[in-house]
């Protein structure tokens, strides 16, 4: 594949996603809204709004334009807030040439059609699904820019397509591998956020380690559950796009989605923590879209349901515990 790509989203992953792409020896076009971030970008090497300590390879070019952006770009990495691609993928489409792959660096689901990713670009494009991908593993941005080991995985249905990806981003400290499974990936980083949320909540209110580690491990097996569910493979979510997510983004400070329920935790309602939170949380969204998929497939997912009842229906975590913890007992089983 040839070595020019685009970003599109110059957050702090889709900047340190173009980090990675341009180390790894590609002509990288990054697509931002603002005019002075790009400028920025351009002048200085530097994105001072999302990673201000980060210098910037000189691979990367960004723009405003999204039209050069994708102008010869043989892959087009989409790296906006899940809720909104729809309504940007609907203008940067007519620009992607009829071969580009287009894959997602998003974790979310779509409000309302309780989508994947994946899915909005093929219905937004008309692409098929051999040249939609995936990209997802334990990739905090702060951690990946200073150039700290990392692993991902790149999914798509055609796997030579995947390979061509992983040669893409594959450098000295980030280690992608390949699968055809773009449905459990997606899901994984997806579902993450929001028992990312639940750990969150619980170290805001206090509660130890075993509380947290029962979170996580009953938040893999609904994960699991509902990736069986819509045909995905269940080893996926024993990996780095599963488990190896969830560890990291449950645990870590870095992760957006813990601090946010963190915050709950100690008492601020989400509108308070909405407003001391600079970047999007994507399991305060998708958390309700991620229970109507369930709801769709007849999956049981109590964490995910519980979530959404404190974050958008006004339960307090006090109670969330009492109602999950007075559930009847059943048999381990995922």
């Amino acid at each position: 594949m040839p070595t020019r790509v685009a970003v599109f989203g110059a957050g702090s992953w889709g900047t340190a996603f173009a980090m990675i792409l341009a180390d790894g020896g590609c002509e990288v076009s990054l697509w931002a809204r603002r005019p002075e971030l790009v400028d920025a970008i351009n002048t200085t090497s530097r994105n001072p709004d999302y990673l201000p300590d980060t210098t910037l390879p000189s691979g990367i070019t960004a723009t405003t334009d999204a039209a050069e952006a994708a102008k010869g770009a043989t892959a087009a990495f989409l790296a906006v807030s899940a809720q909104t691609l729809r309504d940007n993928l609907t203008r940067w489409a007519p620009h992607f040439d009829h071969d580009t792959v287009l894959a997602s660096l998003m974790k979310g689901v779509e409000l309302g059609t309780a989508k994947l990713m994946s899915e909005v670009i093929g219905e937004v494009t008309g692409a098929e699904r051999e040249r939609i991908a995936v990209v997802s593993g334990p990739n905090l941005a702060g951690e990946i820019v200073r150039r700290q080991p990392a692993a991902s995985v790149v999914a798509c249905q055609d796997e030579t397509v995947a390979e061509q990806l992983q040669a893409a981003c594959h450098t000295p400290y980030f280690r992608p591998y390949t699968t055809t499974d773009v449905i459990g990936c997606e899901l994984g980083g997806a579902v993450k956020n929001v028992i990312a949320l639940a750990v969150g909540i619980a170290d805001g209110h206090g509660l130890g380690d075993n509380t947290k580690a029962s979170l996580m491990t009953r938040g893999l097996a609904e994960t699991t559950r509902l990736a069986q569910a819509m045909g995905a493979q269940p080893q996926t979510l024993a990996g780095l796009a599963g488990m190896g997510d969830l560890i990291a983004t449950c645990s870590s400070p870095l992760s957006r989605n813990h601090t946010f329920g963190a915050n709950l935790g100690r008492g601020l309602t989400v509108a308070e923590t909405t407003g001391v939170t600079k970047q999007t949380a994507e399991g305060v969204t998708s958390c309700q879209a991620v229970l109507d998929l369930a709801r769709r497939h007849g999956v049981d997912m109590p964490l995910t349901e519980t979530v959404v009842g404190i974050v958008h229906g006004g339960m307090s975590p006090r109670e969330a515990i009492r109602e999950l913890m007075s559930r009847s007992p059943r048999p381990e089983r995922r």
